[in-house]
């Protein structure tokens, strides 16, 4: 007999019987009643066994059950006024499948919240809660409205290597590995391959986890991440801009029709932003924030604080901050001709926190090695990326959206540690 799922099968399974398996939520005893609540994937669903009607081996067996247990029924679906669902099951038999020991470290019904770091400590039990559901439904609905934008429009995915020679964008904040009679690191990011496959595929995307060494611990940073990029040839940065707030309004529209239900549990309506979103320059961004009493110079970056402010000041959810100083931005940030010391470069704001940066990319060789030596990068280090650009490279644009701290802003969570599976930071790698 078929394992059947609960919420979705149960009231279309009236009078017949059935087979379910899964944790025991609750159970209680009111009588001669014996209600078990046992909860799988999809639902909760109610057995009942009345005293007077089942065996009295059924009853032993509802003594020895308590919450977490593994469990398999076989019963007759019935209908109930009593239930959220309308149906319950009347159970001819009960196997424990597993016991779970008592105490539980963190109750997945969620009677007591459990702080973030019990949390953390035991990742399985709270995935096991209707928040943890929740939060990573979304985020897998959010994965496949990104991939499914990309491939329906004809860009390929590729396949980025996580174990690198050179940093990928510069810096310090690498992490270095022992690579047999070599050193290695993990990479920063994907650019430099996947701008190789833009030069030659004209249209690709990648989904990547990605590492910082970075030591400071914020609600909005953590040391391994994932990103959802693209990259594309014969485009300015103007033109990606455009594919990102289509993109962006694509995933937010996918989670508010497919994610009702999850929204409502974690407390969240989304507002959908109109098209084309606000762009504004560094240099106007700057300027209002001295003028809300910000001391921030021109050539600063913007603190998450600063962010929200200028959220306030631009009036709108979701928006761009466009054309930044080239001393902050990544060596391969294209610089303005007439004005070299602005790149074309953008970040997408929403909801007060930078979720997305990208820039047009240099394609010309010479300026890319002169480049690297202004960031103080050996362009050696650099050989096999600056080549690919000597045999007919295209002008070429592209970004990256943190798919973490994207979904931290969409559930409204306020640290990105409560929507990463298993998230990694100077203090935490395990479980």
């Amino acid at each position: 007999m078929n394992r059947t799922h609960f919420t979705n099968e149960l009231t279309k399974s009236v009078g017949k019987e059935v087979v379910v398996t899964g944790w025991c939520y609750d159970v209680r005893r009111l009588g001669g009643i014996s209600f078990l609540l046992l909860r799988d994937r999809e639902g909760l669903v109610q057995i009942t066994a009345h005293k007077d009607k089942a065996p009295a081996s059924m009853t032993k067996i509802f003594e020895k059950l308590h919450q977490e247990d593994v469990i398999g029924v076989r019963g007759k679906v019935v209908k109930s006024t009593k239930t959220k669902s309308g149906v319950e099951i009347i159970p001819s038999e009960i196997v424990i499948i597993n016991k779970s020991q008592t105490p539980l470290p963190l109750d997945p019904r969620e009677v007591t919240k459990a702080n973030l770091d019990t949390q953390l400590d035991w990742r399985f039990l709270y995935f096991r809660t209707k928040e943890a559901k929740a939060i990573f439904k979304i985020q897998t609905t959010i994965l496949k409205a990104f991939r499914n934008f990309f491939l329906d429009r004809g860009y390929m995915e590729m396949q980025a290597p996580v174990i690198i020679s050179s940093a990928s964008e510069g810096g310090a904040e690498l992490f270095t590995l022992p690579y047999f009679e070599k050193q290695a690191f993990l990479a920063q990011s994907p650019q430099l391959y996947k701008q190789m496959g833009a030069i030659s595929f004209e249209k690709v995307f990648v989904v990547v986890p990605v590492f910082r060494a970075e030591k400071f611990d914020q609600p909005t940073h953590l040391n391994e991440i994932r990103q959802m990029d693209i990259e594309q040839a014969f485009a300015t940065d103007e033109d990606v801009m455009k594919i990102l707030e289509e993109v962006f309004l694509h995933i937010l529209k996918q989670v508010n029709d497919d994610c009702k239900e999850e929204l409502e549990v974690l407390g969240r309506e989304l507002k959908i932003p109109k098209l084309p979103l606000k762009r504004i320059t560094y240099t106007n961004a700057i300027d209002m924030l001295k003028k809300g009493g910000e001391k921030i110079g021109w050539g600063d970056d913007f603190s998450k604080t600063q962010e929200r402010l200028l959220t306030k000041s631009v009036g709108e959810h979701t928006f761009f901050i466009k054309d930044w100083p080239t001393a902050i931005k990544p060596f391969y940030a294209f610089p303005y001709e007439d004005n070299p010391k602005i790149c074309r470069a953008f970040d997408l704001i929403y909801d007060g926190v930078e979720v997305c940066s990208g820039t047009q990319r240099m394609h010309i060789p010479e300026l890319l090695v002169k480049q690297l030596k202004a960031k103080g990068m050996n362009p050696d280090n650099f050989k096999y990326y600056v080549d690919a650009f000597k045999y007919g490279s295209p002008f070429h644009s592209g970004w990256s959206i943190g798919l973490e701290r994207l979904t931290m802003e969409i559930t409204g969570r306020s640290n990105i540690k409560e929507v990463t599976m298993f998230p990694r930071d100077r203090n935490r790698i395990t479980p």
